[in-house]
């Protein structure tokens, strides 16, 4: 009676394995795929807007990209020499 139940599940069981496997490897590849860092600007020392370089990252996530954190500048993008573009704080 067992061996005909094991020889019966395996299958399934095979396959309910392979599929949360998979599930769990697509999650952690989507988490570790990040864009390119991008160059952010905000005004330096001498009041000249969009001139001091900050790392930055164009992936959404919930906080901007600032000069310091959690309460500095906000660094922006430079788009046709202005500076537009609203960036995020990088993952690392």
């Amino acid at each position: 009676m067992k061996t005909i139940f094991f020889k019966k599940m395996m299958p399934f069981t095979f396959v309910l394995f392979i599929g949360t496997a998979g599930a769990f490897l697509t999650t952690s590849m989507q988490k570790s795929s990040n864009a390119a860092p991008k160059d952010g600007y905000v005004t330096d020392q001498n009041n000249k807007p969009c001139n001091q370089r900050v790392s930055c990252s164009t992936n959404f996530n919930s906080q901007l990209c600032r000069i310091s954190y959690p309460s500095g500048e906000q660094a922006k993008g430079k788009v046709n020499n202005n500076c537009d573009e609203t960036l995020y704080r990088p993952s690392n």
